[in-house]
């Protein structure tokens, strides 16, 4: 099958990888995994993931729908701050409503009796290795901080959720942490029925220490007797997508620019926003040495400089590794670029274009 670039192209096979690690943490540890649809919602794959996976958690009232309508089994709502109307709506999709602060809880409360109801709690520390994404940085204002204001509200609460990692590959680290939260808070947790930890927890690597992974999160759920929730997003879809894109032309200033049909700035903004260079496929140490740039007019659109094996051309193909997590979520239409459409690799091995963008679609998202 001839498909246009650039294209977002999601292989099962690969992401059945990831999934079965998931299924065996479920197996060993007693914990339960829910994606974060913030990182990933291509709906499209759900059926697979259905099957692995235990739901998916939201962050706003879109998503939280959506993992109802598409995805079923646990929906899990979360948001920084809802409105009321947000929470009325909300009610009829979620199973467990996880506020964020104190005021939110206290204003909302009678709206969602009968839910299950948690709130997020900043523990003070966490992993991270980006100032921007650190929901423990000054200021934050991302879950309870005070003691007293949590003690207020056990009343009327199930479960916490600790969303405190990002990119957090570190067991060692995870097993402090785990060590940290029982010290403060084991009162609090042995008077709930659940617990989220949160994502940003990259278990699914290769190399990481499974077993023990798995061994400490079950000891964790047995002295606080509670149920332990996982908000995997990266972990689920990591190395299992790639952009495809074509060199539509190659400058020279310097040095040799390969420009893609494709733009960082448009269809891998969080790469451009924590300024790291992403992965090209087949890239390594060859002799010709290229940058790679997106097609806009931001100057700054640029994927990263590349050795490759042989001389890039016009039509030549570029292929992006690992762009799933936070990628298709948060593409957009700057400079009214076309939007690389969703091709999915199914188990079976047959390709399917399930997704194709066109003028219409950029025209409606404006007015």
């Amino acid at each position: 099958m001839k498909i246009q670039t650039p294209y977002y192209f999601i292989d099962e096979r690969k992401l059945l990888r990831n999934l079965k690690r998931i299924r065996r943490v479920r197996e060993l540890s007693g914990a339960r995994s829910v994606l974060a649809l913030k990182c990933f919602s291509t709906w499209t794959v759900f059926p697979l993931m259905r099957e692995y996976l235990d739901g998916t958690t939201s962050s706003s009232l879109y998503e939280a729908r959506l993992g109802h309508e598409k995805f079923g089994k646990e929906t899990h709502a979360y948001c920084v701050g809802y409105t009321r109307g947000d929470i009325r709506a909300v009610k009829r999709y979620a199973d467990k409503i996880i506020f964020n602060s104190k005021t939110q809880l206290d204003r909302f409360y009678r709206d969602v009796a009968g839910k299950s109801i948690g709130l997020r709690i900043n523990p003070g520390f966490s992993h991270s290795h980006f100032d921007l994404a650190d929901p423990a940085r000054r200021y934050s204002r991302l879950g309870v901080v005070k003691m007293r204001d949590l003690r207020d509200c056990l009343p009327a609460i199930s479960g916490v959720m600790f969303h405190f990692n990002c990119e957090n590959d570190s067991f060692k680290s995870l097993s402090a942490s785990l060590d940290r939260l029982s010290d403060r808070y084991g009162s609090i947790l042995d008077k709930l029925s659940w617990v989220s930890l949160g994502g940003g927890l990259y278990f699914t690597r290769d190399g990481y220490p499974l077993e023990k992974f798995c061994l400490r999160l079950k000891r964790f759920a047995e002295r606080h007797g509670i149920e332990v929730y996982l908000e995997p997003g990266e972990a689920v879809i990591t190395e299992s997508a790639e952009l495809v894109t074509k060199v539509v032309d190659i400058v020279r200033n310097e040095i040799d620019i390969a420009v893609i049909d494709a733009s960082i700035e448009a269809h891998m903004l969080d790469l451009l926003i924590y300024r790291e260079a992403a992965e090209i496929a087949h890239a390594g140490h060859g002799r010709y040495r290229y940058m790679i740039a997106g097609r806009s007019c931001l100057a700054g659109d640029v994927f990263g400089t590349y050795r490759f094996r042989s001389r890039l051309k016009v039509g030549s193909t570029v292929r992006i590794a690992d762009a799933a997590g936070y990628s298709m979520v948060k593409k957009n239409w700057f400079n009214g670029l076309q939007q690389p459409s969703i091709v999915v690799k199914r188990l079976d091995g047959s390709i399917q274009a399930v997704r194709r963008f066109d003028y219409r679609d950029f025209r409606d998202t404006l007015s």
